[in-house]
C-alpha cells in the first residue's frame, strides 16, 4: 500500500528533480515561452512539498488538495495552473484514503489527465505535456499488476521520455508557444519535459529503496 509518507517522498524527490532541471527548463522556454518554466516548476513543487508536509490529517486526497492549492499560489503560470487543476482532481480522486492500491494510483493518474486536458484543451500530438502523460497512461493501464512495480516504473519513465522526444517533430498550437507555429517544430516542449521529469523523479526514488 501506497502511504502519505511515500507520497511525501515522492514529491520531495520531484521538486528536487525540478531544482536541479531548472537551469534547462528555463533555457528550453526560453526558445518559444517566456522563460520562467523552470523558476516555477521548482517553485510549485517545493510549494506543493510544504503544503503537503504540513497538513497533519490522514486523509492523501486532501493533504493533495491543499499542494494543489499552494502549487497554484507558487506557480502562477499557464502550466503551473493547468498542473494544479490536475492535482485537484487528483485529490478528489483520493478523498477519503488514508493509503492507495496501484489501482488506486492509476486511476487518479487517469483523472490527473482529463482534468488537464479539458483545463487546457489539448490533444495528444499539439507539443504539450499531454504528449508525455498520456503514452504512460495507456502502458499503466495495459501493465498494472502484470509486471512488477518496479518495472512498471522504470519503463514508465522511458516512455514518458519517448513522448517529450516526440514533441521535437510537432507544431505548437497552444499558449504562447503557437505564434512560432512551423518554427517551433524541432524545438522540445518544456511542458513536456517538466511531465517526463515526474516520472524520472519517481524512478529515482524506487532506485534508493
Amino acid at each position: 500500500m501506497i502511504t502519505k509518507d511515500i507520497i511525501l517522498d515522492v514529491l520531495i524527490e520531484i521538486a528536487k528533480t525540478m531544482d536541479d532541471e531548472k537551469g534547462y527548463l528555463i533555457e528550453l522556454d526560453q526558445q518559444n515561452g517566456d522563460g520562467d518554466l523552470g523558476i516555477s516548476m521548482s517553485a510549485g513543487f517545493n510549494a506543493a512539498v510544504n503544503a503537503f508536509k504540513d497538513d497533519s490529517g490522514k486523509d492523501i486526497g486532501l493533504g493533495i488538495l491543499k499542494a494543489a492549492m499552494a502549487f497554484n499560489e507558487k506557480a502562477p503560470s499557464s502550466l503551473g495552473t493547468i498542473l494544479s487543476f490536475g492535482l485537484m482532481a487528483m485529490g478528489k480522486a483520493f478523498k477519503g484514503k488514508q493509503d492507495l492500491t496501484g489501482e488506486d494510483i492509476a486511476s487518479g493518474f487517469s483523472k490527473f489527465n482529463e482534468e488537464i486536458m479539458k483545463k487546457g484543451g489539448a490533444k495528444p500530438g499539439e507539443k504539450t505535456l499531454v504528449d508525455t502523460l498520456v503514452p504512460v497512461e495507456k502502458f499503466v493501464r495495459e501493465n498494472l499488476g502484470k509486471i512488477p512495480d518496479r518495472e512498471l516504473i522504470k519503463e514508465s519513465e522511458k516512455i514518458a521520455k519517448e513522448g517529450s522526444d516526440s514533441t521535437r517533430n510537432m507544431k505548437s498550437v497552444h499558449g504562447r508557444a503557437a505564434y512560432y507555429a512551423e518554427k517551433s517544430i524541432g524545438i522540445l516542449d518544456g511542458g513536456s519535459y517538466a511531465g517526463y521529469l515526474v516520472f524520472k523523479a519517481l524512478n529515482n526514488y524506487l532506485k534508493d529503496k
